[in-house]
């Protein structure tokens, strides 16, 4: 295990041809000549960050009217009718396949949980095993990779702190000193409950475990998890590369944007890119932080990426739209886009795909 560095660095980085707004709701910057490479920061490094990620967001978070219709309006939940498809949900458990350092496989768990296999690592997305999180129902689907199917966790990468995708009862199983990259402002969250190999990445920042490199990435999104911390902590997704080129995006939570041609631009030859299709009804209240399918296929065009595969559906009941309507509007949007049907891995709950 690579020794953490006990260093304390002031960060007020970001990209000069990637300006972020400190306007909500700005458009987005104009495109610039390519920008400077991602700096490589050390694993575990101490670092001082904004007491507010404010100016990061790319749209403004709904103000006293917006729940005032939100109130007015009603349920976030599907109609009776979107529910009864709850049986038909996809769920085929299956082994996780055999792997070797060359090869990249990815197993979902549901949700926004992925078990990915890279250059020899196995590493864990927005892990949440629980059966239930704050504020929502139960999963409608059981978790499709049981903990003790799982191998040793080499990495764990977080996108955010919303409850569906930093679950505390499911950290709480990993031994302290598993490695975690998480986003600036969350290694606190981290250290308090004593785990030992915290590294904290600004966007466009990277750090490297095991020759497998993990690059932070901008997303369309916000955070918070109590009362008086909103945007306290980033929000992003993760570029995963092997030492052999092969590379997956996970997008975390996240809107449809400009930032997915940005990353597209920085991460050329995505292999895969997962990406979330679900919880976006009502529209008018979740376009600027949940994509719906549609715009799930725009991103991966967007990001040039080779496959996609879906997530963030199926899992959780967050949102008002039917139960099975990411899938079939994901299938549709894909083929209307004209791309080929062998690259859409819209993988049931449980099942895996091997990178060839």
């Amino acid at each position: 295990m690579t020794q953490q560095s006990e260093s304390t660095t002031t960060t007020t980085s970001k990209d000069a041809d990637d300006p972020v707004s400190s306007l909500a709701g700005a458009a987005a910057p104009a495109a610039g000549p390519r920008p400077p490479r991602t700096v490589v920061r050390p694993l575990g490094e101490r670092r001082v960050w904004p007491g507010s990620f404010v100016d990061r967001l790319t749209a403004p978070l709904p103000g006293i009217s917006g729940f005032a219709r939100f109130a007015r309006e009603g349920a976030l939940r599907p109609s009776p009718e979107g529910l009864a498809d709850v049986p038909r949900l996809p769920y085929e458990p299956g082994p996780l396949p055999r792997v070797d350092a060359r090869t990249v496989a990815v197993s979902w768990a549901g949700h926004a949980s992925w078990v990915i296999r890279i250059g020899g690592l196995t590493v864990l997305t927005d892990p949440v095993w629980s059966r239930k999180i704050l504020g929502t129902p139960a999963r409608v689907t059981p978790v499709g990779v049981p903990w003790s199917a799982l191998p040793r966790i080499d990495a764990v990468v977080i996108s955010h702190n919303h409850y569906d995708h930093l679950d505390a009862p499911t950290l709480r199983r990993l031994p302290r000193d598993t490695p975690v990259f998480v986003p600036a402002g969350l290694g606190r969250w981290f250290r308090r409950r004593r785990f030992t190999h915290v590294t904290e990445l600004d966007w466009w920042e990277a750090a490297e475990l095991g020759g497998v490199r993990f690059d932070f990435v901008p997303a369309h999104h916000w955070s918070k998890r109590s009362l008086h911390d909103t945007c306290r902590t980033l929000w992003g997704g993760w570029v995963l590369t092997g030492s052999d080129g092969q590379r997956v995006y996970f997008a975390g939570d996240t809107g449809y944007g400009h930032w997915f041609s940005r990353i597209g631009d920085r991460y050329p030859g995505i292999d895969l890119a997962l990406l979330p299709i679900g919880a976006y009804d009502p529209r008018w209240w979740l376009r600027d932080v949940h994509c719906d399918p549609e715009e799930a296929v725009r991103a991966v065009q967007d990001l040039r990426a080779r496959r996609m595969a879906p997530m963030h559906w199926g899992t959780f009941v967050l949102s008002a739209e039917p139960v099975l309507e990411p899938l079939t509007r994901v299938r549709t949007a894909w083929e209307a886009a004209g791309l080929s049907r062998e690259d859409l891995w819209d993988l049931p709950v449980g099942a895996s795909r091997v990178l060839r």
